[in-house]
């Protein structure tokens, strides 16, 4: 007992260093335990993953082939790290054939996809910056009707990582969300998701997954890394800021659009058995001696455009990608129109909430449903454009809704949990 007391006296005395070395190996234990998580999360990942890869193939089956694009500049320069050692070992021990392709600057993933050859699926490994440059320069080939097939598969490594709340449980670690994605690809679920196109008069087309931002809150969006010294007030700060720099903040944009289109059934996903060649021939002579009667082709339904002169403090366009299971009776995106007559607090508020996820209407903003859109603006200050949360110059555009375009490797328990989401 006395020993104990000494102890204890000792502690008190010097309680300075007692709360350093507590604190220190306080932090020392959580570290170490969080370590022993995440080597628990790959090995039961790989533990699945072998399951696959002792799978029998027939003799006249091949491996899967995967072709990985990988930006291994994204999560501040770990991508690599990561991939090799929470996704590769995953890939491998299922027998999937994988192609590593790495890129070397910002745009290159374009250029890649230009010289894709067969595989049966496309893995994208990085952010949301890369994903939008793999899809864009898929649908840029001239034989896209038969790449955009191809399923893609999303293992998230970027700092934005805006997709990954669609396709896969949402989870605040990553080991966790990178294991996740992996698994989700070698299961084989996937979802159609629908694709943006927007055209400038000149410029290639460039094709976006969740939306088009431009206006006064994407613009302080840029500028919040600035003020990283106020910690958690850095967001409100930034947008006071810049309230007192100029104020109203308020845009004009010419907008015409066209309203939703019915949504057609969807394709199948396997190609159906051919019939018997008896079935075949009976079908044939069927046709021969009576053949079907054309019906005269419809008229079609003059284009309708509603065209408006809008001031609005931001216009963002998005798909309806954050809940792609949900049945819809028809192809549409969203168009937002934040209202210009915004106080200074207002402003702050929407634009905080905003700047988690762009995609967010307030509730004063305006929306409506369109297919296509075409967007005017003014020759003078147009700023830049977020698509994907990538900057591109601002300029007129036509955005066209291109629906189900592609299809995503998802999580099945994903799925049902965004099924059993009210509209």
């Amino acid at each position: 007992m006395a020993r104990v007391v000494k102890v204890l006296r000792t502690l008190r005395n010097h309680w300075k260093k007692s709360t350093f070395a507590f604190c220190v190996l306080s932090y020392g234990g959580h570290w170490l335990y969080g370590k022993h998580c995440d080597s628990v999360l790959r090995r039961e990942a790989c533990l699945e993953a072998r399951e696959f890869g002792r799978q029998l193939i027939l003799p006249q089956e091949q491996l899967k082939k995967a072709t990985v694009i990988l930006n291994p500049a994204a999560c501040n320069g770990k991508a690599n790290k990561l991939f090799e050692k929470n996704a590769a070992p995953i890939l491998h021990l299922a027998g999937v054939q994988v192609t590593l392709v790495k890129t070397d600057y910002e745009g290159q993933a374009k250029k890649l996809l230009e010289l894709l050859e067969h595989t049966d699926m496309l893995i994208v490994a990085g952010g949301d910056g890369t994903l939008q440059e793999v899809i864009t320069g898929l649908l840029r080939r001239n034989d896209q009707d038969s790449f955009r097939k191809i399923p893609i598969g999303f293992i998230p490594l970027g700092s934005q990582n805006s997709l990954n709340q669609s396709l896969y449980l949402p989870t605040d670690n990553l080991v966790k969300s990178i294991t996740s994605a992996a698994l989700s690809i070698l299961r084989g679920e996937t979802m159609p998701l629908d694709v943006l196109q927007i055209k400038g008069e000149k410029e290639q087309p460039v094709f976006a997954l969740l939306g088009v931002r431009w206006g006064a809150f994407r613009d302080v969006s840029t500028s919040i890394s600035k003020y990283w010294y106020l910690g958690p007030l850095k967001t409100k700060a930034a947008h006071w800021f810049s309230t007192l720099r100029e104020w109203p903040q308020n845009k004009q944009v010419s907008l015409s659009y066209l309203g939703p289109t019915p949504r057609p059934p969807d394709e199948p996903t396997e190609k159906p058995p051919r019939p018997p060649l008896l079935n075949r021939i009976i079908r044939r002579l069927r046709l021969y001696w009576s053949p079907a009667v054309e019906e005269p082709p419809r008229e079609e339904e003059p284009e309708v455009w509603v065209q408006e002169e809008v001031s609005t403090a931001e216009l963002s366009i998005s798909t309806l990608n954050r809940n792609p299971a949900l049945e819809r009776p028809q192809d549409s995106m969203l168009v937002c129109m934040e209202p210009d007559t915004l106080t200074v607090g207002e402003f702050i508020t929407i634009g905080t909430e905003k700047t988690g996820d762009g995609r967010l209407c307030s509730a004063r903003g305006q929306q409506v449903q369109a297919s296509v859109c075409r967007i005017g603006l003014p020759k003078e200050g147009a700023s830049f454009y977020n698509i994907d949360n990538e900057q591109y110059e601002a300029m007129a555009v036509e955005v066209r809704l291109l629906p189900r375009k592609l299809r995503f490797f998802c999580s099945a328990e994903r799925r049902d949990q965004l099924l059993s989401e009210p509209h």
